[in-house]
């Protein structure tokens, strides 16, 4: 199955753990299969026990395998994008940037043409607002590209400060604003600013940082802190500072991707007094901020202005064909982070910074009131429809954002169980891919249209139902194999 070298100069233990997470990435190996005993493998390539036992530590360290006495050695259920390579693989990242893609995420996407799309973080194209775009020569482009900047276009940048000015309330005197082509590419040029290879980020789990790939691919461990209903654990947090050497903390505090969470601003000031005492910069990821169903609580940005640099985006709300993203941060941070961006050649195009500042001049408050309002309406539609399967999920509520968080209350899900969904073309995204959980699942209610609604029931009941069967037959069968 694998190939070991005893000449090579690689010491045996990284031989095999490299070889173990080529057959995984390369799907021969795939979630939840079983590998060797340590004995067995060890009698197959006549080696030491102890290489063994030390290649599958290094696999379960890097997020490869799980180990439980009593169900073996697995492959990894859980979160995909996230783990971690040794360090002789690194040089084969130079040819491909990217780990291996979710196995699940892909048979998704097969299915996106025909199924009922959940998963997917966007707006519905019918709930898209429909701006009016003004007509222009291309004389007035060329014109227009004159006050571009290294940090973005003039227009766009004071429309923004402006209006974050007024819903952060706190002073622009210090800060500086560079437009990015949408929020990821934004964290994205932070990574290469704050963090280097080998530096650790945590954020909370799950989070869907752990599905981006770009952590992989720049050598950065992320690591995942619980949370509970008001936000990150505090204890955890500070715990981690002091033993895992966090470079930056990642947080979503306004209806957290993926668990819809909102963050007590009890938590929020908790949390800033212990970045404060450590020193610890904070990335605070607000996105999804304008699909508040209620006024959003102060953002980490207007309670610690030095200390957190803010991420925002219009792309939820104008689709991800228009992508305008920003990064707030003190002046020397953002001329770094032009720079950086400078360098890479990432230059966000004129074209949708130009519909972007015709859009927010428009009636850009109206729309989005009007949006809200439907959200909301499909909000409680589906909040009411979950209601009825609460003998076997719980229903996290939201305050606004995209997403509903459903836990499973029973046995221990699996991604065989969770296939269930894809069977029946109903497309949602599984805590694995956000965390090392398997008992949850985000949905993004927004794309239930009132005609889909009952195509979702049906076919939810009747997954669930399947899995409660399973539920039934496990027990059964352990109650007659119990010995007498």
């Amino acid at each position: 199955m694998w190939n070991i070298d005893k000449t090579n100069s690689i010491p045996l233990y990284q031989q095999l753990t490299s070889e173990i997470i080529q057959s995984i990435q390369t799907g021969k190996l795939m979630p939840g299969d079983k590998l060797p005993p340590e004995r067995k493998l060890a009698a197959e390539f006549q080696i030491n026990r102890s290489t063994v036992v030390r290649a599958y530590e290094e696999l379960v360290s890097l997020g490869w395998i799980t180990r439980h006495q009593g169900s073996g050695t697995k492959v990894s259920e859980g979160r995909w994008g996230s783990r971690q390579l040794v360090m002789n693989q690194w040089r084969s990242l130079l040819s491909s940037p990217f780990l291996k893609e979710d196995p699940y995420l892909t048979e998704l996407k097969q299915r996106q043409i025909t199924g009922l799309d959940l998963y997917t973080g966007d707006l519905p194209a019918d709930l898209i607002p429909d701006f009016q775009f003004p007509a222009i020569t291309w004389e007035q482009v060329r014109q227009e590209e004159k006050q571009m900047h290294m940090t973005g276009y003039k227009p766009l940048k004071q429309l923004l400060l402006t209006r974050l000015a007024e819903q952060l309330d706190c002073s622009m005197e210090e800060q500086e604003l560079l437009i990015t082509s949408g929020s990821t590419q934004g964290i994205y040029l932070l990574m290469q600013v704050l963090a280097e290879a080998g530096s650790t980020i945590a954020t909370e789990d799950p989070s869907f940082l752990f599905a981006l790939p770009l952590f992989a691919s720049l050598g950065i461990r992320l690591l995942g802190l619980p949370q509970d209903e008001e936000g990150i654990n505090c204890q955890a947090l500070e715990t981690a500072i002091q033993t895992k050497k966090i470079t930056l903390l990642y947080l979503n505090p306004n209806y957290q991707n993926p668990t819809g969470k909102t963050m007590s601003l009890k938590r929020r000031k908790e949390v800033l007094a212990i970045c404060e005492k450590y020193h610890l910069p904070i990335i605070e990821d607000d996105v999804f901020r304008e699909l508040g169903f209620q006024p959003p609580l102060p953002s980490l940005k207007s309670l610690a202005p030095d200390q957190v640099v803010y991420v925002g985006s219009l792309s939820k709300l104008f689709g991800s064909s228009i992508k305008i993203g920003w990064l707030l941060a003190p002046k020397t941070l953002i001329d770094s982070l032009a720079n950086a961006k400078k360098r890479m050649e990432s230059d966000t195009d004129l074209f949708p910074q130009l519909l972007a500042t015709a859009a927010l001049s428009d009636n850009y408050d109206v729309q989005q009131t009007q949006l809200l309002t439907e959200l909301h309406r499909r909000s409680q539609q589906f909040r009411q429809i979950a209601t009825a399967f609460k003998e076997d999920w719980v229903v996290s509520d939201i305050q606004g954002g995209l997403y509903y968080w459903l836990t499973w209350k029973h046995q221990p899900l699996t991604r065989k169980d969770w296939r269930l969904f894809l069977e029946e073309n109903l497309l949602l995204a599984p805590s694995f891919l956000f965390s090392n959980d398997t008992m949850s699942v985000r949905i993004n209610y927004t794309r239930l249209s009132d005609k889909q609604l009952s195509f979702f029931q049906q076919a939810f009941a009747k997954v669930t139902n399947k899995i409660r069967k399973e539920m039934t037959h496990e027990r059964h069968s352990k109650i007659t194999t119990k010995p007498s």
